[in-house]
C-alpha cells in the first residue's frame, strides 16, 4: 500500500512538473509572438500614385476578386470592401477583415503605404499585419500592386464598422511553431522580392499562384486538417496527384471544381473553400495553376 502511495505521489509530482514546463513554454511562445508583432520594420514607402486609367482599374478589380481574394462574398473584406464576416475559429480566436473601402482603414493610408502593405505586410505604423496572406501574393509585380490599390481607391465608400479580430493563446503558439501564419511580416524576406513572370498558362507561373493554396492545403498541398481549427472548419482536400487527391482528374474536372465548387464525384465543396474567388480566375491563370499542380509529387492526404 505504501508503494502505491509513493508511486501516486511521484506521478503527481511529475504531472506538476510537466504542467509547469508546458506553462512556461506557452508563456515564452506568447511573449515571443507579442514582441514580434510589436516590432517596427524600417521599410521605405515606395513612391506610388494611384491610377485612374480604366484598364488599370479593371485589372485591379480582377485581382481583388480572384487571386487576392479581397472583394468577394464571404471573402476577407467583403464584396464592397466594407469588411468581412467574422469567422469563429474556436480555440484560435475570431478573424475578420476590416473595412478597406475609401471610408475605412485605407483612408488613413497613402498610396505608397498601401503598396508597402501588399509587398511587405507592414502597416502604416511599421508593424506587421495579422493573418493577411501577404506572403501568398507579394510576388505580384509593381504594375499589379498599382492596379489593386487603384481599384480599392475607386470603389464607393462603405459605411460599415470594423469587427474585431482576436487571437487566443493557441493561435499565438501555433504561429511561433510555424503551424499557422498570423505574424505575417516576419515570414517575408524584405530585402529580396521574388517576382512572377508575365502571366502564361505554364507551371512556372502556376508555381506562384499556388502559394494562394498553401495556407489551407499546406506547403506540400496534400491537405488535411488545419492545426488548431475546430471540427466546424473542414479539412482541406489533397491537391497532389495522389489517389487521395487529384489522381485521374482532367483539366476539365479541375476547372469545374474551381468554377462551381463541385467535385468530380458530384459532391459540393464546403463553403469554406473560396469558390467565389477562384471562379473568377481567367483561362490563363486556371491552366497555369493546373499545370503546376500536375508537377507535384503524389503525397498522401494529411501530410500538409
Amino acid at each position: 500500500m505504501k508503494i502505491v502511495k509513493r508511486l501516486l505521489k511521484v506521478i503527481g509530482v511529475l504531472l506538476v512538473v510537466v504542467a509547469a514546463i508546458f506553462g512556461i513554454f506557452v508563456w515564452v511562445e506568447c511573449s515571443r509572438f507579442d514582441a514580434s508583432l510589436d516590432k517596427v520594420y524600417d521599410i521605405p514607402i515606395p513612391n506610388v500614385t494611384r491610377s485612374t486609367d480604366p484598364v488599370v482599374i479593371a485589372r485591379g478589380k480582377h485581382l481583388v476578386e480572384s487571386m487576392a481574394g479581397c472583394g468577394i462574398r464571404g471573402g476577407c473584406h467583403g464584396p464592397d470592401l466594407g469588411g468581412g464576416t467574422p469567422v469563429e475559429m474556436g480555440p484560435l480566436g475570431t478573424m475578420c477583415g476590416p473595412n478597406i473601402s475609401p471610408d475605412g482603414v485605407a483612408a488613413a493610408y497613402s498610396d505608397g503605404e498601401l503598396a508597402r502593405i501588399i509587398h511587405h505586410g507592414v502597416k502604416k505604423d511599421g508593424r506587421s499585419v495579422r493573418l493577411m496572406p501577404i506572403q501568398d501574393i507579394n510576388w505580384l509585380p509593381d504594375s499589379d500592386v498599382l492596379a489593386i490599390l487603384s481599384y480599392v481607391r475607386s470603389v464607393p465608400a462603405a459605411d460599415a464598422p470594423n469587427n474585431p479580430t482576436n487571437f487566443k493563446t493557441l493561435a499565438k503558439v501555433l504561429d511561433r511553431q510555424d503551424q499557422l501564419i498570423v505574424d505575417v511580416a516576419r515570414r517575408i524576406d524584405h530585402g529580396k522580392q521574388e517576382v512572377a513572370p508575365a502571366p502564361a498558362p505554364t507551371a512556372e507561373y502556376g508555381r506562384f499562384m499556388a502559394r494562394l493554396c498553401s495556407g489551407c492545403h499546406g506547403e506540400h498541398f496534400s491537405g488535411g486538417r488545419i492545426p488548431g481549427t475546430p471540427s466546424s472548419i473542414p479539412a482541406p482536400l489533397n491537391l497532389t496527384p495522389d489517389a487521395s487527391g487529384l489522381a485521374g482528374w482532367s483539366f476539365q474536372d479541375f476547372d469545374t471544381l474551381m468554377k462551381t465548387g463541385k467535385r468530380k464525384s458530384g459532391r459540393q465543396l464546403d463553403p469554406f473553400m473560396p469558390v467565389e474567388s477562384w471562379k473568377n480566375l481567367d483561362d490563363t491563370e486556371m491552366h497555369a495553376l493546373w499545370a503546376y499542380l500536375q508537377t507535384l509529387p503524389a503525397t498522401p492526404l494529411g501530410q500538409r
